[in-house]
Formats: structure tokens, sequence, C-alpha cells
């Protein structure tokens, strides 16, 4: 690659961000100097949630609103909405210190000179192409593409721009495909990965372009797991694009990937059932730890 390139970012982005991906397009324009001309914002509408009903009800402490979207999670997410809901309580007990905030797109202080387009995308099931002024107006303005929405992409788009289109994996690719976190943590790993990855037309297959790992035998629950992870996101966003500019770098195609688990498995209440489990048995150990006296004290 150019040590040049790229210079110019496209984000593709829900109607909010997470406080985290915002930090992480933050610390890349400020260590690496990137610009993002332009935002494609999925317009969708029939989205399975009101984006702005997420958002108040992850904001905010639980509400009427938070009652509702739970009626409309569980007619997606099944058994698994119990363990959203057990996120949720849980922060509001003071049990746990990993909630995030929601960030509409109109408010991320890197868009500010950024034309953001509003898009609804052509689905074919799972899948979403993009319309073809869309794909050649990426192709034309940017080097680049950072995916934080629409969900999985497929199409031109994916080499429309120089450097392709760059999504986060939240486990090793070569270890975990599709639903990473969970199982991991199901199956009793201490050290897990975060892949910064170049989509290819398969799930969870693509270039690894930045990969860090980080151990989490400490993590009680899995949103323990999952804020661990998200600090990496962070900061992984600049060190990929470092990476593409270094005329030495080659991005790592693995040799083997890890096997996939769709995350329709965690709807089966079994999965759920053992991921609450789990969970709870580690807000308990952390509630014993904080009521036991201080030895050192005495």
């Amino acid at each position: 690659m150019s040590p040049n390139s790229p210079r110019l970012m496209c984000v593709l982005a829900e109607p909010y961000l997470t406080d985290y991906q915002v930090d992480s397009l933050v610390t890349a324009v400020q260590e690496t100097g990137i610009e993002i001309p332009m935002v494609v914002v999925n317009d969708t509408s029939s989205k399975s949630y009101d984006p702005d009903l997420v958002a108040d009800s992850v904001n905010n402490p639980i509400s009427l609103s938070t009652l509702r979207l739970f009626r409309d999670v569980f007619e997606r997410e099944r058994w698994w909405s119990c363990v959203i809901a057990e996120r949720k309580l849980a922060e509001q007990l003071g049990l746990s210190d990993t909630a995030e905030q929601r960030i509409p797109v109109e408010d991320v202080p890197v868009f500010d000179d950024s034309d953001i387009r509003y898009v609804e995308p052509i689905q074919d099931g799972a899948w979403s192409r993009f319309p073809p002024d869309i794909v050649n107006e990426v192709g034309d303005r940017t080097d680049v593409v950072v995916r934080y929405g629409f969900d999985l992409i497929e199409g031109d788009i994916l080499n429309a721009p120089r450097d392709g289109v760059l999504s986060f994996h939240p486990a090793d690719i070569r270890q975990y495909r599709g639903l990473g976190p969970p199982q991991a943590y199901l199956d009793g790993q201490t050290r897990v990965g975060i892949t910064l990855q170049r989509l290819s037309s398969d799930i969870d297959a693509g270039e690894i372009i930045a990969i860090e790992h980080r151990d989490v035998d400490d993590c009680l629950t899995l949103w323990d797991v999952y804020d661990r992870l998200r600090d990496v996101q962070r900061r992984l966003l600049a060190a990929g694009i470092t990476n593409l500019r270094d005329p030495n770098f080659e991005p790592t195609s693995p040799d083997t990937l890890g096997p996939y688990y769709s995350v329709t498995d965690r709807r089966e209440p079994v999965f759920a059932l053992q991921i609450l489990g789990k969970n709870v048995s580690g807000y308990l150990t952390r509630v014993r730890s904080q009521s036991r006296p201080d030895m050192t004290s005495r």
C-alpha cells in the first residue's frame, strides 16, 4: 500500500453510534489525521427496533420505554432477551459498570464537516447491498470504509474504495466466527482477541488488518468481556489505518478459520440460560468480594 493511503474514510453507520465506536473514530482522526468526508447512515424503514427507543432505553434508567423495547426485543431474540434484560437490571442495581451510551450521528464531533447520506439498502435476507450511486460516490471520494452499521453487506461496495471495507469482529476470526464472545465465554476462554478485518464475500473470513488479544480470566460476566474488548477497539482502528499506510505491511490471510457460530444460537433456551446463570454467578462473586473485610487494614 502507498504510505499516503488511506487518507479519506467513509463510515457506514446506524442512526446512533455507541460511545466506544465514536471514541475509535476520534482516536483515529487525532492519531492518523484521516479525514471523513462522507457518512452513510442506515435508513431502512423496516428496522426491527425503533433506534430512538433503543437509544433512550440504553442511555437512561429503566422506564416504560425500556419495557416497550423489551416486548419488541422478545419478538426477535426470544430467550436472549432475558440476558439483555439482566444486563440492564444489573446496571441499575450497581452490580455492573459496563454501561454504554448511544450517540446520534449528528452529534459525533468528527462528522462536523462530513456529508451525511441516509440510505435504504437493497436487502436480500440478512444481506444488504448499496445503490450504485452510493457505491460510486464512496469509491470516488474515499480510500477506505469502516463498517459501524448495516449488519451483513455484500456487492460492489466491498471493492469500491481502494483499501476496502474494514469491520470489527469481537473475537479472533481464526478461533470464533459469527457469535464470538458469548461462545468463548461459555467455553471458559481466558484470552480473547478482537479482529479488524477487511471484509470479503464470506462471513468473518477477510484479511486481518489489525488484531489484539486480551486476558479475560478475571472477567466475571459476559459484559466484562465485551467491555475489555471495546477498550481495545477504541484504539485498534487507528492501528489499522497506520498499518495500511506502511508500504511494508502485508495483511494476514488466515490459513484456517474458526467454526461459525450463528447469532441465532443465542435465542435458544439452553444457550441463553447458560449465559444467564454464569453471569449471575459472577455478580454473586463480585458482591461477596466487595463485602469481605480488608484483612490488610488490620
